[in-house]
């Protein structure tokens, strides 16, 4: 068969490549890109170049807002008993009323307990330092204790004749009974309300312990009282000068005592 005759093709139109619409959209805009950076590199500049002073502004701020936000936190309303009905209020009231009746009653009672410790205390401290003054005084009436004070210095010299017992023992009795609180003779007898004076040949044994002319007196009390106790007419000094001794009174600012003694207990009395 003769072949049939072919139609002719049609040429076909070239394909157009698709583009990238980003790409396009940088052809389009191609000064989008720097633009971009430039934007960001401006910010990181801004925040470097921040100064000192503007940032301790926005700390500041940023303090106030923190103070802010706990002041509104503590003035919130507390709304603990906001569903309590009245009943139940009223309740609680009157037992945290009677909670603070029976708190102040237990205030009331330890303030008192603390008063009566306190006044027993004052007590107790006042017997105690009566009781040491009584001590004190008894040790020194006693002789137990060296004691120093004003007084006088009574020097007793045989010139004529010997002094008598009844002499030395008028002369204490007179210095004790204007108040002399301690008298010490020549140094080395102490002599207290039982001491015991006995005439022996050249002098007296007080107590045990030899004492010979010159007769020294120290007498611890008021200087002129006891002064006037030696000298006045009839006394002591004029009894002294009628056994031929020579008698002296000196009035001292300040005396030394020295001399003490020991007394046993007592074996057959006992204070009441």
């Amino acid at each position: 068969m003769p072949d049939e005759p072919h139609e002719p093709h049609e040429p076909h139109e070239p394909h157009e490549p698709h583009e990238d619409p980003a790409e396009s959209h940088q052809a389009e805009h191609p000064h989008a890109e720097p633009h971009r950076s430039m934007a960001w590199q401006r910010v990181l500049a801004a925040v470097r170049s921040t100064s000192r002073r503007q940032m301790v502004v926005g700390l500041l701020l940023a303090l106030v807002g923190f103070g802010a936000v706990t002041q509104v936190r503590a003035n919130e309303t507390d709304d603990t008993y906001a569903g309590q009905s009245q009943q139940d209020l009223i309740d609680i009231l009157d037992a945290l009323s009677g909670t603070r009746q029976r708190a102040d009653a237990e205030i009331a009672r330890l303030e008192r307990v603390r008063a009566s410790l306190r006044n027993d205390s004052t007590k107790r401290k006042a017997a105690l330092d009566q009781t040491s003054g009584e001590v004190s005084n008894l040790q020194i009436l006693a002789g137990q204790v060296p004691v120093t004070g004003p007084g006088i210095r009574i020097t007793i010299t045989e010139h004529t004749g010997q002094v008598k017992l009844s002499s030395m023992l008028d002369t204490i009795e007179e210095l004790r009974t204007v108040g002399a609180e301690a008298i010490q003779i020549n140094g080395k007898v102490r002599v207290i309300a039982q001491t015991s004076f006995q005439p022996v040949a050249g002098g007296f044994e007080i107590d045990g312990t030899k004492v010979q002319a010159p007769y020294v007196i120290d007498v611890i009390g008021d200087p002129d009282v006891l002064s006037g106790a030696m000298n006045f007419a009839l006394g002591p000094k004029q009894q002294l000068n009628d056994d031929g001794a020579n008698v002296g009174v000196a009035q001292l600012s300040s005396i030394d005592i020295s001399a003490t003694t020991s007394r046993d207990r007592a074996h057959y009395a006992s204070a009441d």
